[in-house]
């Protein structure tokens, strides 16, 4: 058993607050917690599941992920992991309010919490254009709403520890079946102290033409993350949804460790959409797998910007005949960052398609590498993959590197891979410079460009969000 501080749900008092949490607090912009754990044990993780209120299948599904991932080491391969202390994670903080239900009006959300949400511009996009929002703080969801015309239509947009109390069979038939906790050590850990999250379910039929949003902020000084996204489109449905996360910057590690499940029935349409900008002392270890049927199409878009270190491979599994996945992403490595992030792709139905773009731009000696799978199965005959990777180094000390891996086991298979990486043309600097522009706005339009086919995906709002956040990430990258 790993040992740490922790504090469980059964000797938990408000005196404690007082004394073991009141430093803390003073750092967390004065928001009180309830429920604190810090350390990893099967103490805190019975006291995660009491916390949700949870079926004893689901502790039991707990259990056997802690002990799976006390039993297997830490990646050999990738990124160094070695200064990420486990024993020192927080990993469930819930705010005072607590799980008694999150509030579906924005004036009832603890206002300090509010402010957060509301620079971000949250309630204003979910009136403009949301199907539905929801916002989660550390491990708690704070607020959740879907309009009454998509309710009406028996579209479910929930939270994941709510959906499991209201949609038990249902959750329970799909949730971690395509990413198990044996899947890797991270996967297992996430199965152990999973909080928080979106439950979204697309009934027959039924096409949800607005996006459905959540935003994830974790705010604790060493804290973790572990939402689970659980996302289930029926046949001849559609979704659209989209997730932006964020975290303040501490001296300490902070893990971010999600999963994300996507279920895309026969001839349907899911766009999953995913910003995370992490801060600079964050591990982002995310799982993401979706699995598509006959006729179906998923459709992935991608941004990782900030965090220390990012592990990210998004995964399509294509079980249907004439299935097809794009997954298209970027990926910005600033100083003291790695980005080891690419796009799984498996074939395994007939006539199958899918392309792979991957944009990725290194500055000041930042470390970007493209590390991907493309496996074509014996049953998948005619089946088309076209995969591109380009990088943009902005200096002689950045870094970025492509390792494919291609396993094509159907002889009629169609396969491209091309990569390229280089620096910014100084041709194109001195054209836009010579009409009007300095140095700096030259760079910034061309790094621009570079990623117009990633954010022109993104609904408009957030395509200049993307950009600002790119942006803010080249400045200082002239002179």
């Amino acid at each position: 058993m790993i040992k740490g501080g922790n504090m469980s749900l059964n000797t938990y008092t408000p005196d404690m607050q007082e004394t073991t949490l009141k430093s803390t607090i003073e750092t967390f912009d004065q928001i009180p917690y309830a429920v604190f754990l810090k350390g990893l044990s099967e103490e805190n993780v019975r006291a995660i599941s009491k916390d949700l209120k949870e079926p004893d299948w689901m502790l039991e599904h707990r259990l056997k992920s802690l002990e799976h991932f006390l039993s297997i080491p830490m990646p050999s391969w990738g990124p160094d992991l070695s200064e990420l202390n486990l024993e020192e994670i927080v990993y469930y903080a819930r705010p005072e309010k607590g799980f008694q239900g999150y509030s579906k009006s924005w004036d009832e959300v603890d206002p300090k919490i509010k402010e957060k949400f509301e620079r971000l511009g949250i309630p204003e996009a979910e009136k403009k254009y949301l199907a539905g929002a929801g916002g989660q703080y550390d491990a708690e969801v704070v607020y959740h709403n879907i309009k009454e015309k998509w309710a009406e239509q028996w579209v479910i947009f929930e939270d994941m520890s709510k959906a499991l109390i209201d949609h038990e069979e249902l959750v329970k038939k799909y949730f971690m079946k395509l990413v198990p906790y044996t899947d890797h050590k991270f996967a297992a850990l996430h199965g152990a102290v999973r909080s928080g999250g979106t439950f979204i379910y697309v009934p027959k039929g039924v096409k949800v033409s607005e996006p459905l949003q959540a935003y994830f902020r974790m705010n604790t000084l060493a804290g973790g993350q572990f939402e689970h996204t659980l996302i289930i489109i029926e046949d001849d449905a559609s979704g659209d949804y989209i997730e932006w996360c964020s975290a303040p910057k501490y001296d300490s590690k902070s893990l971010h460790a999600g999963c994300v499940e996507i279920y895309v029935g026969k001839n349907s349409h899911m766009r999953y959409s995913s910003v995370e900008n992490w801060s600079l002392n964050t591990y982002n270890l995310n799982t993401k797998r979706s699995l598509v049927d006959d006729h179906s199409y998923m459709e992935r878009i991608g941004g990782n910007l900030g965090s220390c270190t990012t592990m990210l491979y998004p995964c399509s599994i294509l079980k249907g005949h004439y299935a097809k996945a794009d997954h298209i992403g970027v990926a910005v490595a600033n100083e003291k960052q790695i980005q080891d992030v690419g796009s799984k792709v498996i074939h395994i139905g007939k006539n199958t398609s899918s392309t792979i773009i991957s944009k990725s731009i290194s500055k000041d000696g930042g470390i970007s590498t493209y590390r991907g799978i493309v496996d074509i199965k014996p049953t998948a005959e005619w089946a088309v993959n076209a995969t591109e990777c380009d990088a943009l180094l902005l200096d002689e000390r950045s870094v970025s590197t492509t390792i494919p891996h291609i396993h094509v086991w159907t002889d009629d298979a169609t396969v491209a891979h091309e990569a390229s990486a280089g620096r910014v043309d100084d041709t194109q600097l001195f054209y836009m410079m010579a009409r009007g522009l300095d140095e700096e706005k030259a760079m910034a339009m061309i790094v621009n460009g570079f990623i117009s086919p990633i954010v022109k995906k993104l609904p408009l709002e957030y395509a200049a969000e993307l950009n600002r956040l790119v942006e803010m990430e080249m400045e200082g990258s002239v002179g």
